[in-house]
């Protein structure tokens, strides 16, 4: 399944099929939540969460490619990601895009 976030794929026709969405919701463990508190006091990347924002974007962009299947589609294009917390504990990652059906 390709997925691009352009708008047009380079020497292919295809009609719309609709959006798709891939959403997840990750959460860190309080240990992890602990050792972020005390990287805030001296600064730098907090690798947990790094990791957690990485995962989650992959799967987020999995599911988005699971749905666009279920639709029929070929390709998704104009995919992009939206986020945002729920609690001080959980990310939500959204990709979504256009789900495509190639027609040459």
């Amino acid at each position: 399944m390709l997925v691009t976030t352009t708008e047009h794929i380079p020497g292919r026709n295809y009609e719309i099929l609709g959006e798709c969405f891939g959403v997840t919701t990750q959460s860190r463990n309080a240990f992890s939540d602990i050792g972020a508190g005390l990287k805030s006091i001296v600064g730098g990347e907090v690798r947990g969460y790094t990791k957690m924002l990485e995962t989650s974007r992959r799967d987020a962009i999995q599911k988005l490619k699971n749905e666009a299947q279920k639709m029929g589609a070929d390709a998704v294009v104009m995919m992009r990601f939206d986020s945002g917390s729920i609690a001080a504990e959980m990310m939500t990652v959204v990709a979504y895009g256009t789900a495509v059906k190639f027609t040459n």
